[in-house]
């Protein structure tokens, strides 16, 4: 969704005061839709609102998706999960001109709502604006700028907006296969993602729900109806295109895919450890190795016990990639031949990849080329007789 920071004209530009005394039959809201763009915070598209006030002259976007780069900490803050978001305004025509330049598509559809919704509408937006209510703590999949419109949406017409009937449960997306979809052309960062999101992530999304991404917000509101005397009417008219660009290529390249590279790491692994028998070089690259799986457990220490991001707790990835790989590498470090922690590594990687098809957590085809490569330099440290590729020197049982 869009991070790029817009003008925070929230006194400046147009008051509250002046959305709360506007008479709302000559106002007009629209739907903004943007599509995806080439970097990694846009990909999945972005949604505004945009107000248009004739008697004023007024003709401006509000968008509940700005941030800051030079908020202090701003590295620690977004990993930790406490960055703050804000709702910003800009004018229609500095908005348009921000996506023309970023060669990203806009989608405006009006809506279909009364007057005395509109006042409910301008009622909130006003609240939001209010120095202590225009920021708030951004949740990826339950609160964000396209969440926020929803819910000012629901507010404002209440038991007159009428949603679709929802679907059957074994019917209904994850909130990870919805936003897989978007990353699909960028298979390393769907891999990342994959890596540090937990089971939160494999829970079916609602209708309402999936409104989390842009583009879904979009569809959805396209189908909700509003009861009018009697009838029921689309709550939003057919889509313009205001901005016109073609979406970005998201075809996947497969020598380029982490499955791809990471298999090839895998059989070059299984080389080196049936050719390399000495100690020093064994050391070597079970010193780089597990370095790297570390770093990786450090990361599910953090984010499943530390991060306060909803979506990245009860990750189950903490099983391989456990904290007793730091005891691993630490054995590497001292040349200690800890063995005993190498199988409890070792155990663990296999049972997680034995279970990989019942876990209640959709994990990423190229974590296993990694999980295998854990297994087998674990279990070359572990001591085991049974196996021929046990180092000579650490043969015990």
């Amino acid at each position: 969704m869009k991070r790029t920071i817009l003008i925070l004209s929230l006194l400046l530009l147009i008051p509250p005061a002046a959305l709360v005394s506007q008479e709302a039959p000559a106002a007009e809201l629209y739907l903004l839709t943007c599509g995806p763009g080439t970097e990694t915070y846009s990909i999945y598209g972005h949604s505004a609102l945009r107000v248009v006030i004739p008697e004023k002259n007024s003709d401006m976007v509000y968008n509940w998706g700005v941030f800051d780069f030079a908020t202090t900490n701003f590295a620690w803050k977004f990993a930790k999960g406490r960055l703050k978001y804000s709702l910003g305004v800009s004018s229609y025509d500095r908005f348009l001109k921000e996506y023309f330049l970023e060669q990203r598509w806009v989608v405006s559809q009006k809506l279909n709502i009364h007057s005395n919704e509109i006042q409910k509408l301008f009622d909130l937006i006003a609240e939001n604006l209010k120095p202590d209510n225009v920021s708030y703590k951004y949740d990826f999949f339950y609160d964000n700028c396209s969440t926020r419109i929803r819910d000012l949406i629901e507010k404002a017409l209440g038991e007159v907006l009428v949603y679709p009937p929802e679907k059957p449960e074994k019917e209904l997306s994850t909130f990870r296969s919805l936003i897989g979809k978007y990353e699909k052309g960028y298979p390393w960062l769907q891999f990342g993602t994959d890596l540090l999101i937990g089971s939160p992530a494999d829970k079916k999304a609602s209708f309402r729900n999936t409104m989390f991404l842009p583009l879904e917000l979009r569809d959805g509101l396209s189908e909700c109806l509003v009861r009018r005397e009697g009838k029921m009417i689309p709550l939003l008219t057919d889509p313009v295109l205001v901005v016109d660009f073609p979406t970005p290529d998201s075809k996947e390249k497969l020598l380029s895919s982490p499955l791809f590279i990471l298999s090839l790491v895998l059989i070059a692994m299984i080389i080196l450890t049936a050719a390399i028998r000495t100690r020093n070089a064994n050391n070597i690259i079970d010193l780089i190795l597990f370095s790297l799986f570390s770093v990786l457990a450090l990361f599910m220490i953090f984010f499943n016990f530390f991060a306060e991001h909803i979506e990245t707790r009860w990750n189950l990835n903490i099983i391989w990639l456990s904290p007793f790989l730091l005891i691993c590498l630490t054995s590497l470090i001292l040349k200690k031949d800890w063995s005993i922690w190498f199988r409890v590594v070792f155990f663990m990687t296999t049972a997680f990849l034995a279970f990989l098809v019942i876990l209640p957590q959709d994990i990423n085809n190229a974590s296993v080329p990694l999980i295998l490569i854990l297994m087998l330099r674990s279990s070359i440290r572990s001591g085991f007789r049974w196996n021929p590729l046990t180092l000579p020197y650490l043969t015990q049982l």
